[in-house]
């Protein structure tokens, strides 16, 4: 049995796009909201039989039991009417079963609120709970690498720079260096919330608040942070928060930032367990599938590739957050619906990213210390530190005389060594 209506029909037929179904993230948001609006006007005493059967309807959506009556497109025409309209049919019809006549999706579940207000407060709520998910999965990504970087901090190995031989350092120091990197990003993105605790709800169509009473719109939010455990606020000026959303720009700019940052650490796991002969081999990814139908024993980095191209989705998403936000014209923004699916998709995958990553291949990885070694010992790496005593332009010299790197440092360690017999004594 289909619980919504005409309107939600009317969406399918409108936008059959056949893409995505809107996030059910945003539409048990959109309940919470309804089932605070309810349970504020069954305690202003209006009609709280009515209200209470909502709030009622509200529960059981939230439940998990009616998903397959969310039906609408995420990608929709009207600022995100369709995914509201299919809301409040959805609760009008269990409310009228409830109560054994009829209950209208406007007047009655729609009562003081407008999508205008109801939306952008929903996506909010429905943000800030996968910002804390992305950064508890920051947090425990952290604790791996750090974990990693003290049992590692005795592998010596060679540093890279441009991909070049550079200077000698730890494995446990390049792991260091990635935590502080997930470190900076789960402050950015805990602090974030406190810029999506402002919400519209109440200021209806353009945040003048035109069909909310004023005893509704002040007990309201306090219903929802209650209901949400959020700590939630009145915007001072609603029709700012109905018709400008930079705030969505900056919260997708930060994940961007973590994006840019797990693609940097999955990167370098690629590459030091390239190989396992010909490349750099300098840790050894866990086998977890054939990596290839025809070269047998080949075994592919997947987890850093699979968390690469989440980052790299994540960073289109950014692209389309904000193109979306700057399209908004006077007193609305009509391309929430866009910002809605690209910024939860974003948050979505960051956090199962971090996890499977941190899962499979930085708890499960191994370091190769003698392969280490080898590739440090076979290099120039230590060259640099004689350039104090000798002289950048001497130290160049002996490696443009040419020979293998031991009878280079040999050479290097000779002259340092006349060098300091030389100096006269203090």
């Amino acid at each position: 049995m289909d619980y919504y209506g005409e309107e939600t029909r009317r969406a399918q037929e409108n936008f059959p796009l056949d893409h995505r179904l809107v996030d059910l993230g945003l539409v048990y948001a959109i309940v919470e909201v309804k089932k605070a609006a309810a349970r504020t006007y069954a305690e202003l005493g209006i009609d709280a039989e009515l209200y209470q059967a909502l709030a009622d309807a509200c529960d059981q959506v939230l439940a998990g039991g009616m998903d397959d009556q969310f039906v609408t497109q995420a990608l929709q025409g009207g600022a995100g009417t369709s995914t509201h309209m299919n809301v409040n049919e959805v609760l009008a019809g269990l409310a009228s079963e409830r109560l054994g006549r009829p209950v209208h999706p406007i007047d009655d579940v729609n009562r003081g609120q407008s999508t205008n207000d109801v939306y952008p407060t929903a996506l909010r709520i429905a943000a800030i709970r996968r910002i804390r998910d992305l950064s508890d999965e920051c947090a425990r990504l952290q604790e791996a690498l750090q974990r990693r970087e003290n049992e590692y901090d005795d592998v010596a190995k060679l540093g890279r720079t441009e991909l070049m031989d550079a200077v000698p350092i730890t494995l446990g120091e390049e792991f260091g260096a990635a935590a502080q990197a997930i470190a900076r990003d789960r402050w950015r993105i805990y602090k974030v919330e406190e810029r999506l605790r402002q919400v519209n709800i109440g200021g209806t169509a353009v945040g003048l608040s035109d069909t909310a009473g004023r005893r509704y719109r002040f007990r309201i939010i306090e219903v929802l942070r209650q209901q949400t455990g959020i700590g939630l606020a009145a915007a001072e000026y609603p029709m700012d928060v109905t018709q400008n959303n930079d705030v969505f720009v900056e919260v997708s700019g930060l994940l961007k930032a973590l994006a840019v940052n797990l693609t940097k650490l999955a990167g370098d796991l690629r590459l030091m367990g390239s190989g396992p002969y010909g490349g750099l081999g300098e840790i050894r990814l866990k086998p977890l599938q054939k990596g290839s139908s025809i070269m047998p024993g080949k075994v592919n980095p997947v987890i850093p590739e699979m968390t690469i191209q989440c980052a790299m989705r994540v960073m289109a998403n950014d692209t389309a957050v904000t193109l979306a936000a700057s399209r908004g014209e006077f007193e609305l923004n009509a391309f929430l619906p866009l910002i809605a699916d690209a910024l939860l998709e974003s948050l979505h995958l960051l956090a199962r990213s971090c996890q499977i990553l941190r899962e499979k291949c930085i708890e499960t990885l191994e370091a190769d210390p003698r392969r280490c070694a080898y590739l440090l010992d076979h290099s120039l790496a230590r060259a640099t530190s004689f350039v104090p005593a000798l002289g950048y332009d001497v130290v160049t010299g002996e490696i443009r005389a040419g020979g293998s790197p031991e009878e280079v440092i040999a050479r290097l360690e000779a002259l340092r060594d006349e060098a300091t017999r030389r100096e006269p004594s203090p």
